[in-house]
């Protein structure tokens, strides 16, 4: 079983509370909009980190993580891009990897609105954990926590951080 901390958006903000649920998962994944590379360097310390960069991630952080992370974990199958859009209403790069391969999990921030919906017609679960930084016009900074068990996605908990 693997216990992971989904977040997004964190806009260079990394605080005491997001860093004990970090601490109290496996592995941390990071939907893109980081801000500043030391938001990775730090999560990094803590556990294993998987990434991507966002719109508003510079150079440095460009170099450091992909504009699409697909991987395994588990027997789960992980796509995590920053702007992807949601079920139906993808965005044409994401539609056609969804289209052409759909994963298990598909995992995207941007929006800064909490989201977890599945797709029927691809058999995908959607998540945007929302975001956890202090820009942006959401009101509540947010996360999301779940585990993976083999083929399972399972114990979904929605964190909420307070008012931003």
């Amino acid at each position: 079983m693997t216990k992971i901390l989904l977040l997004s958006d964190t806009h260079s903000h990394l605080d005491d509370v997001i860093l004990k649920y970090a601490n109290q998962a496996d592995e941390i994944w990071h939907a893109g909009d980081i801000g500043d590379i030391s938001i990775t360097d730090q999560l990094s310390k803590i556990k294993p980190l998987r990434a991507v960069f966002g719109n508003i991630d510079n150079a440095v952080i460009q170099q450091e993580f992909p504009l699409n992370n697909r991987f395994m974990c588990e027997g789960v199958d992980v796509l995590i891009t920053h702007i992807g859009g949601y079920p139906p209403k993808y965005n044409p790069r994401t539609r056609l990897a969804i289209h052409e391969n759909p994963p298990k999990l598909f995992i995207c921030g941007h929006s800064h609105i909490l989201k977890v919906m599945m797709d029927k017609k691809y058999k995908v679960l959607h998540m945007n954990p929302g975001a956890c930084g202090k820009h942006g016009f959401h009101q509540v900074r947010t996360m999301l926590r779940f585990e993976i068990e083999g083929e399972d996605i399972k114990n979904l908990e929605v964190i909420e951080l307070g008012k931003r």
